[in-house]
């Protein structure tokens, strides 16, 4: 069975260490990936698996799978059907199709095409009775008859026990098999497989716990009071005990549990009972998101689009410098307080009083992209880009004319005359044009009619701090509650364009158990705000020594009130907004360089360990791996940029008012030499869950 090995842990740019694990012998093992999410888009797992296939399949080879619910739909667009090439999978599932399962078998048709495994939950639903009093007996969890996401959950769960079952059966002591199960639907095929003694090793991730997600939504204060929570009483008031019951079942009867993010490790070690072996970051396919050296042009290209529909949206009151305006963005699901919608808007509304004191002539456009209930696009906001459309072609053709008369004029050897060259006609097309886009009302602060106006946290907060785009306002607001599409009539950008054209995300999640917003702004060079509250802060603190002078602001909503906390992120914003333009170019410019530290190449090792680790405590006579020993997991450590001044203070402008153009007193600055220093500095290792020097562990964090 032909195995592609082209993984090289020592190939990224030249920069990563070696990786020091032993080879795994993946001739002689099968992989089995088990996630609700394969083939199927639901959330952010979906992410993860997807990117994460290629490096997995050029690691594996033909020894990998993925397994998950079948959808017809799904299927016929995403897999190309195909027979299994092991004879030990075509017969397990034989097996279960001829006792009346549906079980389909493909390639899915990502980047790597790995081989799915997909089970049919309604073929297999007359077995639910069975296999709920087979779950009670063996593990004294019971499912309510209402809850169907449970119910279909362990209808999977059986189907891949059972299939693990025949396959083990076929197979004997080799290959040995792992299954790797995400999250709490999956986590009745792990438990029911130990609880059979299939002979598996077994891994289970946990990529944010559910108890976390729904006391985090009652805006409680979640982290610093993680040890006071009754977790039973807890879960049984949200009616989630069940499945509280299962996700925790399955972390305890897994070899090796993970997790996403050092944060997460803590919320588990208190609501799951159970300490992380292995936190595995989230990672991203970088070479789909890099733009080499072209970013910074695909960053100005993409802005021009922004720049465009700015001022259609702002017709008649545009009023301010469109080459001094930031493009500011806050994107991902609709959970106010969890992704930090609140803070951020309460710092916006401080932010444009400094601006305002401080008379700087900068404008901040806040883009809130998030999907919410509306009925259609709002028509002020479609008439002001057909207003502008308008104009355009007016200028256009006003252009063309007074160019024809004036190429006319010079071939005759004439200086025409400014006055006759354009005729009444021409000023009378100009000035009704000037007249259209005169408007009697503000710009609208969403871009659609929403269904539920009068209660939507996002207007009503807008409301309370009165930023409704007026003329003295620096700080503009648009609510586009849609996810971004290049088929839009209004704003007709895909979001990887839209990211590219702004000037800074911002996320200040309060529950964000990885993040991975940010981590596509900083692999397309743009800055970002997070939080030590989301995986992705925790783990660029843990990388970087100066994460601000990379473009990656941390807001601290940990140890910190909210009050302060919203004074920092005013503070980070407004210093931004202090820079000038080649400050930002070379802030950029070190943003992208940290595009290898979230490449699935480099994260990846992380998953490899936690394999490792399983069949290590499953099969102890075959595999081993030394339990004293700390984790070889070495990895990046950004040093602060050389060129940036040791004193804060030093590296921006001593009066909030200030020119693009001023070059005299800027720090000195050489992209390739700076970029060849950081590849030298970042081998120094770093050792996954170790304290770094001088940092002090605060209490009720956990280290893996």
């Amino acid at each position: 069975m032909p195995l592609l090995r082209s993984l090289s842990m020592t190939s990224l740019s030249g920069v990563l260490p070696a990786w020091e694990e032993d080879d795994l012998p993946v001739e002689d093992l099968l992989l089995f990936e088990v996630a609700w999410e394969v083939t199927n888009k639901v959330g952010g797992i979906y992410t993860v698996i997807q990117t994460k296939a290629k490096i997995t399949v050029d690691e594996w080879g033909e020894n990998y799978y993925m397994m998950g619910p079948y959808f017809e739909h799904n299927f016929k667009t995403q897999v190309e059907a195909c027979e299994p090439p092991n004879p030990a999978i075509k017969k397990a599932m034989d097996v279960l199709i001829h006792n009346g399962c549906q079980v389909y078998f493909g390639r899915w048709l990502i980047e790597g095409s790995p081989y799915v495994i997909l089970f049919d939950i309604s073929s297999a639903a007359w077995n639910l009775d069975r296999w709920k009093g087979d779950l009670w007996h063996d593990c004294k969890i019971g499912l309510p008859y209402h809850d169907r996401e449970a119910n279909d959950s362990l209808i999977l769960g059986s189907l891949i026990a059972w299939f693990f079952k025949e396959l083990t059966d076929q197979l004997g002591d080799k290959p040995n098999v792992i299954g790797h199960f995400h999250e709490w639907q999956a986590g009745p095929g792990l438990i029911l497989s130990r609880s059979r003694k299939i002979p598996i090793a077994t891994v289970f991730t946990t990529h944010a716990t559910l108890l976390g997600r729904y006391l985090c939504a009652g805006n409680v204060d979640f982290y610093n009071n993680l040890e006071k929570f009754d977790i039973d009483k807890e879960a049984g008031e949200r009616q989630i005990y069940h499945r509280y019951c299962l996700e925790r079942a399955a972390v305890h009867c897994a070899h090796v549990f993970t997790t996403v993010s050092q944060i997460t490790a803590v919320e588990a070690n208190h609501v799951l009972r159970r300490k992380p072996d292995v936190v595995t970051p989230n990672g991203l396919n970088v070479k789909k998101f890099s733009a080499m050296h072209e970013f910074q042009n695909l960053h100005s290209t993409s802005k021009v689009r922004i720049q465009e529909f700015v001022r259609g949206h702002f017709y008649g009151h545009l009023d301010f410098n469109l080459d001094k305006t930031l493009f500011f963005f806050i994107a991902g699901r609709y959970e106010f307080s969890n992704k930090g919608a609140d803070i951020f808007l309460e710092s916006l509304s401080r932010l444009n009083y400094l601006l305002r004191v401080h008379r700087n002539d900068v404008t901040v456009v806040v883009f809130f992209i998030m999907p919410a209930q509306t009925n259609n696009f709002n028509v002020e906001s479609l008439k002001g880009q057909a207003v502008r459309k308008q104009l355009w072609d007016t200028a256009h053709t006003v252009k063309e004319k007074f160019g024809k008369k004036l190429y006319d004029a010079l071939l005759k050897g004439q200086i025409p005359d400014m006055n006759t060259i354009l005729d009444r006609d021409d000023f009378t097309i100009m000035k009704r044009a000037i007249y259209a886009t005169q408007r009697h009302s503000l710009p609208p602060v969403t871009t659609h009619n929403m269904l539920d106006d009068a209660t939507d946290p996002i207007l009503n907060n807008v409301r309370r701090i009165g930023l409704f785009n007026a003329r003295n306002d620096r700080v503009k607001v648009i609510f586009h509650p849609e996810f971004l599409s290049s088929t839009s009539p209004l704003l007709p950008m895909d979001y990887e364009d839209f990211v590219r054209g702004c000037n800074l995300g911002v996320f200040p999640s309060y529950y964000e158990p990885w993040g991975y917003t940010p981590g596509e702004c900083t692999v397309m060079g743009i800055p970002s705000v997070t939080t030590n509250l989301s995986g992705f802060g925790c783990f660029m603190e843990e990388h970087i020594s100066d994460p601000a002078a990379y473009g990656i602001y941390i807001v601290d909503r940990r140890f910190r009130s909210p009050e302060e906390s919203c004074n920092q992120l005013t503070q980070f914003m407004f210093t931004f907004c202090q820079q000038s333009l080649r400050q930002r170019i070379i802030q950029r410019n070190r943003t992208e360089r940290l595009s290898d530290l979230l490449d699935w190449r480099y994260l990846g090792r992380f998953y490899i360990h936690a394999r490792h680790l399983a069949l290590s405590r499953a099969f102890p006579d075959k595999f081993k791996v030394d339990p004293v020993a700390p984790l070889k997991t070495e990895g990046f450590r950004y040093p602060r940029p050389y060129s940036v001044p040791t004193s804060p203070s030093a590296s921006i402008h001593s009066t909030p008012h200030h020119s693009d153009e001023e070059e005299d007193d800027e720090e000195p600055y050489d992209e390739d030499e700076e970029a060849e220093r950081d590849r030298l500095n970042i081998k120094a290792p770093f050792v996954l869950g170790a304290e770094l020097e001088g940092k002090k562990k605060q209490p009720g964090e956990s280290g893996n």
